[in-house]
């Protein structure tokens, strides 16, 4: 079955994270290993590290990964940001690195297209070529394709990949967010669109680059090309799209992760519960799984 998960807080620090993921009975994890809001991130303890890679290994989470910061655009043509963009990614990727994750989730960029997809696949392959050996993966985030960004739309992510050399590539894979797909024109609600989709995924780009899916229900409905995320089962996309996909074969050992609101609470640092917004939407994933023999 796929592994199930959430992501989670890192209030109080990175184990902390491990700890809520345990109380939620999470198989798998998606973490910001940093502030989101900030270029530069605090430097990671060797001691916090340890502890977070000791805790992942007694929860025995079949797969963490962390998502990168939003204010990161290696795509951008302005050379001030890209520079900057690209020392934030490659701080991020050094951090995953570290606390062993699978891989490192990061939204493509915003910029127009002509450039924009060469300038991704250049900057990703510099970044990789620079940390020869590396074992976490770089996870292009398909998006719902607002404004100028780019990746919401499967030729998009592959042109990216083509133009990248064989060594850097086999270190880049896939995440595929269900809100994202509905919302860029992949009608996954319907038995025929889930079938088309992932057709033409596997022609453009190969399921073996899919490594992990963002399990959310969409506010806005196919094709509006805004990616506002929505309860499970209470947005646009339905129950019957999210049984489909949590029990196709193909993807039976993927990490599906919520990215859902949460509750407001007053004092993370100290909370380490499942959050009850996570343990609604996690039950009724689980409930839509079908036992296997």
């Amino acid at each position: 079955m796929p592994y199930l998960g959430a992501h989670l807080s890192i209030a109080g620090g990175l184990p902390r994270a491990v700890e809520r993921a345990v109380a939620s009975g999470c198989d798998a994890l998606q973490i910001f290993t940093k502030s989101v809001g900030q270029w530069r991130a605090r430097p990671l303890d060797e001691a916090e590290v340890q502890a977070f890679r000791e805790g992942v290994q007694r929860a025995r989470l079949r797969a963490v990964v962390a998502h990168a910061s939003y204010l990161v655009n290696i795509a951008s043509p302005n050379p001030a940001l890209h520079a900057q963009s690209m020392l934030a990614l490659g701080e991020e990727i050094d951090r995953a690195e570290r606390l062993g994750l699978l891989g490192l989730v990061m939204h493509p960029g915003t910029a127009a297209e002509a450039d924009g997809l060469p300038r991704i696949a250049d900057t990703l392959s510099a970044l990789l070529t620079a940390r020869p050996g590396g074992q976490t993966l770089i996870l292009l985030e398909h998006t719902a394709g607002q404004g100028n960004n780019l990746g919401y739309r499967f030729d998009q992510l592959a042109t990216i990949l083509r133009l990248m050399p064989d060594a850097t590539r086999a270190r880049v894979g896939v995440c595929l967010d269900t809100c994202h797909l509905l919302a860029s024109g992949y009608n996954i609600s319907t038995p025929a669109g889930y079938r088309d989709t992932f057709a033409e995924f596997e022609t453009l780009i190969g399921l073996d680059r899919l490594k992990v899916f963002h399990l959310n229900d969409s506010k806005k409905p196919c094709a509006s090309r805004v990616g506002r995320h929505e309860h499970i089962g209470k947005g646009c996309i339905g129950l019957p799209a999210f049984a489909r996909l949590l029990n196709d074969r193909r993807f039976a050992q993927l990490p599906m992760l919520i990215e859902t609101e949460k509750e407001p609470a007053s004092d993370r640092k100290s909370t380490i519960r499942i959050d009850p917004f996570d343990e609604i939407n996690l039950t009724t994933l689980r409930g839509l799984l079908r036992r296997r023999a």
